[in-house]
């Protein structure tokens, strides 16, 4: 089904700042686009992306032992405190390509627990065995567009999943879950059929904002961000810029668009809230911490047709802001990821170790960047989410990282931040000591209430793990 919302207002009145702009006059993310290509097509012409001959299933618990989890060769893992319960291919989820990329989850109203899982060409939809964490491959929603890229972005909001992708003319793909019930109900747990959905009967289609680049979600809300994009509506050099571009899924099925943020240009990644914090004026209202290439931003965007900035901060060792996520409920820190810091050599990350930055957002107005973490290994930093004082990274070619950040409030430059847990899926660099490379894993889910945690691969495919390390050492 196909829904061709019209757009209330193109884009809202305001001067856009024009940011990201690399050396040659491209945008910055084109210039990591291009690395990023180049990086996989090496790693294809090597034969990493070799699906379900080269990774085979895993359906049996494999504990983390003598820092080391799965099985032998290419299947053994890295890791610390974490074990491995279940894994599957992209070929086994029914991808051509074999390629992975973002990851997010459902659990459904009677427990069961669900993950998207994102493929050059489309979604896998798996279902974890809450008893033993293994997988089990459902079906899949096949890409909307002709053209296959890299990037795609999943985020559910209830029961509906919303995928978008840098596709051409993709939009975003509005997916009710409740449709995986029926391909294995609960009488039926062995005999059953992985289905292909179809993209005419079993969907909603958004068209109207073309490509993007991330999905943003703000269940409170019920407001979906598609922020981004190379083409369309929401391309960098539209009156949209890139920016957040607003749909309310109040109705699923009959989504609409309020308009479009691009006061301060293209926003790559967000995470938006109901301000509870201590800058009191704006407690109660909607926020949007926006990473937005050079600088964290900051937006009021409660009144839809006259959002504001209300701020924009540099940091020391800016390459490319790429993702964060506030450390907890009190909304006084946040961890800012940046991608291109420890590629380009940008101090303090120059020497390759994984860098995440502090700042101290206590006054919206005028954050601060108080600190960095450094990770003892080397790698790229990709995508975080934080969950009672540990945040869940994952870093490219060192896999997922668990840190124990809970010590933020004593210490704000991160001098008491710990490294509790790993599982490295990239242990094509083992021997040489980590590699700064957009290899390994893209990203994780780590809400589940059976404590599983979903791993997506970009060469493998997803992997079902348990943390089994300590709590947060100290409470906000």
């Amino acid at each position: 089904m196909k829904f061709n919302a019209i757009l209330a207002t193109a884009a809202i009145s305001a001067t856009t700042v024009s940011a990201g702009l690399g050396g040659n006059g491209q945008s910055k993310m084109e210039e990591i686009m291009e690395l990023k290509t180049k990086d996989w097509a090496e790693a294809r012409s090597n034969g990493l992306f070799g699906g379900s001959k080269l990774y085979k299933k895993l359906a049996a618990h494999q504990p983390c032992r003598n820092g080391k989890a799965g099985r032998k060769g290419q299947e053994s893992y890295s890791c610390k405190n974490i074990d491995m319960h279940g894994f599957l291919s992209h070929e086994d989820l029914g991808s051509t390509n074999k390629t992975g990329n973002d990851i997010w989850g459902w659990t459904s109203k009677t427990g069961r627990e669900f993950g998207i899982v994102g493929q050059w060409d489309g979604v896998a939809f798996v279902e974890i065995n809450t008893l033993t964490g293994s997988l089990d491959y459902i079906g899949r929603l096949d890409t909307s567009s002709t053209q296959i890229v890299a990037w795609r972005d999943i985020k559910v909001i209830g029961d509906h999943a919303y995928i978008g992708s840098e596709a051409q003319d993709h939009g975003v793909q509005i997916f009710n879950l409740n449709k995986l019930l029926e391909v294995k109900p609960w009488w039926n747990p062995l005999f059953y059929k992985p289905k292909v959905f179809s993209l005419e009967t079993d969907m909603v289609h958004f068209t109207e904002v073309g490509a993007t680049h991330n999905i943003v979600a703000h269940p409170e809300t019920n407001m979906i961000y598609a922020v981004g994009g190379r083409s369309g509506a929401n391309n960098r050099t539209s009156p949209c810029a890139g920016g957040l571009f607003m749909i309310d899924v109040s109705n699923p099925n009959k989504p609409v668009s309020p308009g479009c943020i691009p006061q301060d240009g293209y926003v790559h990644d967000a995470q938006c809230v109901i301000y509870k914090g201590p800058t009191v004026q704006y407690r109660h209202r909607e926020i949007c911490f926006a990473y937005n290439e050079d600088t964290l931003t900051v937006m009021d965007v409660t009144n839809k047709k006259s959002p504001i900035v209300v701020s924009r901060t540099p940091y020391v060792g800016n390459a490319y802001s790429h993702q964060g996520w506030l450390v907890d409920d009190t909304m006084k820190y946040l961890l800012l990821d940046d991608e291109l810091d420890e590629r380009d050599g940008v101090f303090p990350a120059n020497d390759g170790r994984t860098t995440t930055y502090i700042f101290d957002i206590s006054d919206l107005e005028n954050p601060v960047n108080t600190g960095y973490y450094k990770s003892p290994a080397k790698s790229i930093d990709h995508n975080q989410y934080i969950i009672k004082g540990l945040t869940y990274q994952s870093n490219y070619a060192s896999g997922l990282r668990v840190v124990d950040v809970s010590g933020v409030h004593r210490d704000p430059t991160g001098g008491n931040f710990e490294e509790t847990g790993f599982f490295d899926c990239y242990p094509e660099d083992d021997e040489s000591g980590g590699e700064v490379a957009f290899l390994g894993t893209w990203s994780n889910y780590p809400y589940f209430k059976s404590g599983y945690i979903l791993l997506n691969s970009i060469e493998r495919g997803v992997f079902s793990l348990k943390y089994t390390g300590r709590k947060a050492k100290y409470s906000p």
